[in-house]
């Protein structure tokens, strides 16, 4: 509908889109339960809740340093930490295992902004193979439509053999010490002063078949463990630091992963929610540990909208894109747009929307960054347009505190969800 009515303003079409679709009013713990969610949105709604953030946050720096630096800073005010890969200089193992360690440890999820957009064969490769190997830490990664539907169901395809082959035995050796991840970008010796890091060696073993893809949370109750498992997967060599500096128990793990949805805390998860208890940290922390890990699955997000002016993503492109998203929902968790894109009454879709602001104390909106970006406010974006996640760049990135930055990026978002669901 919104598509078809050029005549109309944006915010008139925006605001009619936001008032049509029913889901827009509900809460996302609700929109969690939903019977046709797949386990990887599920988490994510969780997530949400718990945390009570909608919050992402695009991590656009050149150093490992500086990507870890941004992950330690913002992780616990947001739910998705975007990165674009390629324009880390020395992108590494350690710069996958430091993401890994921070996601974990500050509950979010990891959305690589890859843009795929390239002929099946390729993006296929493109999202497995090569030095960034998006598939094998990267919970969300995006995609063009412009190469023609059929490109969904290959990812989806390529997702399934990569995430298959690692859903297997795994034997995990934890050595857990008092090495620290360095943060520094000349792979100098660790630091004393930041976060301590679990340094994994895994050994992947077949045994029965695989299940099919997406396969399981690894807080399955089938599954058998001595100590909370780290959800690195894939095999790779651990650099183990200092010579000496890993000196204590080894504990071994033998996980199983079955096709189940993630578990969510329903009561806790709902009273977060509802903004009940939200000032104990205790209730968290047992609601993010009750959630666990995420699933064993990854998910897509169609870019059907862009913020740039003049982009030309046409009307008939962003339907093409709602079309293939209906088409493989096990697998297309939303869209990066504008907007709400959810029309038809069985429309579930996740939106994510980069071009958020707010105004510094005191100033007023900037409209735009003289590149061809625009900005709108939370208000605007999640209130009106029905947007669910927001995402933000260069508004937390150059903040002199840049967790103090976030908070009230959080803070802002979540109001103007509340606001949409009438909590306030």
């Amino acid at each position: 509908m919104v598509h078809t009515l050029p005549t109309l303003s944006s915010q008139t079409r925006s605001t009619m889109a936001s008032e049509k679709h029913s889901i827009l009013s509900l809460p996302y713990s609700t929109r969690a339960e939903q019977p046709n969610t797949s386990p990887l949105a599920t988490y994510l709604l969780s997530l949400i809740s718990i945390k009570r953030s909608n919050l992402c946050v695009s991590a656009d720096v050149h150093t490992t340093y500086d990507l870890l630096s941004v992950a330690e800073e913002v992780g616990d005010s947001i739910c998705v930490l975007k990165t674009h890969a390629d324009i880390i200089d020395d992108w590494s193992e350690k710069t996958i295992r430091g993401l890994e360690e921070i996601s974990r440890r500050k509950h979010f999820l990891l959305f690589e902004d890859r843009k795929l957009g390239d002929i099946g064969n390729t993006i296929q490769s493109q999202y497995t193979r090569g030095p960034l190997a998006i598939c094998t830490w990267a919970h969300l990664t995006n995609a063009h439509l412009l190469p023609g539907p059929s490109i969904v169901p290959l990812l989806f395809s390529a997702a399934s053999s990569c995430l298959t082959s690692l859903n297997q035995s795994v034997d995990t050796t934890i050595t857990a010490g008092t090495p620290r991840l360095s943060l520094d970008s000349s792979n100098a010796a660790d630091s004393p002063d930041r976060p301590s890091s679990i340094f994994t060696s895994t050994s992947v073993t077949s045994t029965s078949p695989a299940p099919s893809f997406p396969v399981a949370s690894p807080t399955s109750p089938n599954s058998s463990t001595s100590a909370s498992p780290p959800q690195t997967l894939f095999s790779h060599t651990r650099r183990k630091g200092r010579a000496g500096s890993l000196t204590t128990a080894t504990t071994t793990i033998s996980q199983t992963f079955e096709p189940t949805s993630p578990r969510h805390p329903v009561s806790l998860m709902h009273s977060l929610s509802m903004g009940e208890d939200s000032d104990e940290p205790q209730t968290k922390q047992k609601a993010l540990e009750e959630l666990g890990l995420p699933p064993h699955a990854r998910g897509l997000l169609l870019l059907a909208e862009m913020s740039s002016a003049g982009n030309l993503l046409t009307p008939e492109y962003t339907n093409a894109c709602i079309k293939a998203a209906r088409e493989n929902q096990d697998f297309v968790l939303g869209f990066v747009a504008q907007r709400s894109l959810n029309q038809e009454a069985d429309d579930a879709f996740l939106t994510f929307a980069p071009g958020v602001s707010l105004p510094r104390e005191g100033d007023e909106l900037v409209k735009g960054d003289g590149k061809g970006q625009q900005y709108r406010g939370p208000e605007q974006v999640v209130g009106r347009d029905g947007v669910d996640v927001v995402i933000v760049g260069r508004g937390v990135l150059g903040a002199m505190d840049r967790e103090r930055e976030a908070e009230r990026y959080r803070k802002a978002a979540w109001k103007a969800y509340e606001g949409r669901i009438g909590r306030r």
